[in-house]
């Protein structure tokens, strides 16, 4: 599967005891994400080093640039601005508008039921089965 991961994935994807550990190891592909994912990441799991075993593994592929897409992130964060999306969430916003087959992986289901890509598009996304 062609996806996009968010943080959660990738805490989950470090800890057997995290309750959506089995969603992340049944990834098989690499997946693309952005440095505003991986700083998360890091942050929550308390080590860069873990994160960047991920990249070097070919887990994960970084292929995004604030940079190159400062403007539509801008827009994003106006357009959103009420419910304080941090970055990593308008970055991943942003990559889905950038590969529309890519499903967005995440355990954040409430926030990206709520974002849209292009404005009006749902984005695909996959979330750990209700408890």
């Amino acid at each position: 599967m062609r996806a996009i991961a968010d943080t959660g994935l990738i805490v989950a994807f470090s800890s057997r005891t995290d309750s959506h550990h089995d969603l992340a190891r049944s990834v098989t592909e690499p997946l693309l994400t952005c440095e505003a994912v991986l700083a998360e990441a890091a942050f929550h799991i308390g080590s860069a080093s873990y994160v960047l075993s991920l990249i070097k593994d070919h887990f994960l592929v970084v292929d995004f640039s604030c940079m190159e897409n400062v403007e539509q992130l801008t827009e994003l964060a106006r357009r959103y601005e009420d419910r304080k999306p941090d970055l990593a969430d308008l970055c991943i916003v942003r990559m889905s508008e950038l590969y529309p087959r890519h499903t967005v992986i995440t355990v954040d289901e409430s926030d990206f039921r709520v974002y849209r890509r292009n404005k009006r598009e749902t984005i695909p996304i996959l979330c750990p089965p209700h408890h």
